[in-house]
């Protein structure tokens, strides 16, 4: 099943959700406890522990969805190589093939 997290984002389709989720609310707890732990204040730990996952889910979306951007460049470009090399293969752009005129004489 699907999960919609506020009513708009769905959490299983949208890729890196789930994630930022998880890694947010595990910053919360962290966070929140911590500053619990130091100081004994309840509310104002609440209110750091909302922030920490705040930042933590905002941080760890931007971090995801930046590497799924340069994941899916390279594999755009690696996809359009392979689609280059079929096509160049055997021809004189082949890249593999000796260029004549560029032949090294040992001397």
């Amino acid at each position: 099943q699907s999960f919609k997290l506020l009513g708009f984002l769905d959490v299983k389709n949208v890729p890196c959700a789930r994630e930022s989720v998880l890694y947010g609310s595990l910053g919360s707890l962290v966070m929140g406890l911590g500053h619990f732990l130091a100081t004994s204040r309840v509310r104002r730990s609440c209110d750091v522990a909302v922030g920490g996952f705040i930042c933590t889910m905002l941080g760890y979306w931007f971090y995801c969805r930046y590497n799924l951007a340069q994941q899916r460049i390279r594999q755009r470009m690696l996809k359009e190589g392979v689609k280059n090399r079929n096509l160049f293969e055997g021809s004189y752009l082949d890249p593999k093939k000796e260029q004549p005129g560029s032949e090294r004489r040992d001397s």
